[in-house]
């Protein structure tokens, strides 16, 4: 990942990712531990920078340390409204964290329910 599109993003600088983006940045470019911006972006709660990569159709389900993917990131970091925009979009919710005994075999609405996050789990509640 490009040392301009890590700064811009961690910073929540929408503007700038955004020129960043028109001049070819790969949305989707990871940093060295394996994270995309979107991922860096929605735990950082980034919100304009996290609809800014939705709309230049950012990956939404990648994971990187311990399974977790960015919507799973923004509900550990607390960050319910930047969580609900990319359940919107489309992410993932099967996905499931490994590795670590906080994350391992738990999903976005598992980890939604024990953050407390009660209008964000409704949202997650698995569709029988």
């Amino acid at each position: 990942m490009d040392a301009a599109w890590e700064d811009a993003v961690k910073r929540g600088d929408a503007r700038i990712v955004r020129d960043l983006l028109g001049q070819g940045t790969d949305v989707d470019a990871r940093d060295r531990y394996g994270q995309t911006a979107l991922m860096l972006a929605a735990h950082a709660g980034h919100r304009e920078v996290v609809a800014t990569l939705i709309a230049h159709l950012a990956n939404l389900n990648i994971t990187a340390k311990f399974g977790l993917s960015a919507l799973m990131l923004a509900i550990v970091a607390g960050h319910a409204e930047v969580a609900r925009l990319l359940v919107n979009a489309g992410a993932d919710l099967s996905l499931q964290g490994h590795g670590a005994p906080g994350f391992a075999g738990k999903t976005a609405y598992d980890l939604a329910v024990e953050r407390g996050m009660l209008e964000v789990s409704a949202e997650l509640t698995p569709k029988l």
